[in-house]
């Protein structure tokens, strides 16, 4: 599984990207079959509450899931996707 980690206007901490991998992996558990994660983290108004903007694109055989929230920190928006994403990989689950 490839894991392209992006930052936007900001240089991502190890701790923050080690973080992302981490909760990935998690993910990956429930959901073996991704093979593709891309995570964009973008600062979008400066000195600002509410403006750590995380986009994750997980790729599947045949589908892809996409959610994209804004929270106080990067660490709350990823947790926010990724509930979101694992909301959309169940329905996915559910359909087959």
């Amino acid at each position: 599984m490839d894991v392209n980690i992006q930052a936007i206007n900001f240089d991502a901490s190890e701790k923050l990207v080690a973080f992302v991998n981490k909760k990935i992996e998690r993910l990956q558990r429930h959901y073996p079959d991704m093979t593709t994660v891309d995570v964009k983290l973008t600062v979008v108004k400066p000195e600002s509450a509410m403006n750590k903007e995380a986009v994750i694109s997980v790729l599947v055989p045949k589908s892809e899931f996409v959610a994209t929230k804004v929270a106080d920190t990067f660490e709350e928006a990823i947790d926010l996707c990724l509930e979101a994403i694992g909301k959309m990989a169940e329905k996915a689950k559910e359909k087959k």
